[in-house]
């Protein structure tokens, strides 16, 4: 293989496993907000500040494996 092969290889998979575990989490920090909210209506307000944090911490190392790849 040559080396632009490579570093195109090198590329889709650093984006492609580096986003799958980040969508998986932020599937499951919603999901399980939703059924706590399910759960305790009330609870809400305490659930949603902290899931929206747990998300964009998931996000955020998408994006680092987004730079990573830009950066390859």
């Amino acid at each position: 293989m040559d080396p632009v092969s490579l570093v195109k290889l090198a590329k889709g998979l650093t984006i492609a496993l580096g986003d799958w575990m980040p969508a998986l989490a932020v599937g499951l920090i919603g999901f399980k907000a939703m059924e706590s909210i399910g759960r305790n209506p009330e609870a809400s307000g305490k659930i949603f500040v902290p899931m929206l944090l747990g998300m964009a911490f998931a996000e955020a190392i998408a994006i680092y494996a987004l730079v990573v790849a830009f950066t390859l």
